[in-house]
């Protein structure tokens, strides 16, 4: 599993892009901040093309089920790793996820 950083690709099932935001800048790889808990929360959704007339399309990522390491923490919060999911917003309810496509760095990894 590789860190998850600013750059990373994390996206809704329907491959609409979630919007990063690190909560924290200090601890970097290749210069790119780190994602922290709950930096994939409460994101928004751009692009998603699960619309129609009884369809919402993902707009925001919900809570995160899988993906914080179990012991690696900068200031507390635990770091974001490549196996992260949760669920967006979108149709149908609590089964369209969000999930990292592409961490978007080699250099960093971890088991758990």
């Amino acid at each position: 599993m590789r860190w998850i950083t600013l750059d990373s690709l994390i996206a809704c099932d329907h491959d609409g892009r979630v919007t990063n935001r690190a909560s924290q800048g200090w601890l970097t790889v290749a210069g790119t901040p780190v994602l922290v808990d709950d930096d994939p929360v409460g994101r928004d959704i751009v692009a998603c093309p699960n619309y129609g007339p009884t369809v919402k399309p993902c707009a925001k990522t919900l809570a995160v089920r899988v993906g914080y390491s179990d012991w690696l923490r900068v200031d507390g919060h635990r770091i974001v790793l490549s196996h992260l999911a949760g669920f967006t917003d979108g149709t149908p309810p609590n089964l369209v996820r969000h999930t990292v496509h592409d961490a978007r760095q080699r250099l960093v990894g971890a088991d758990r």
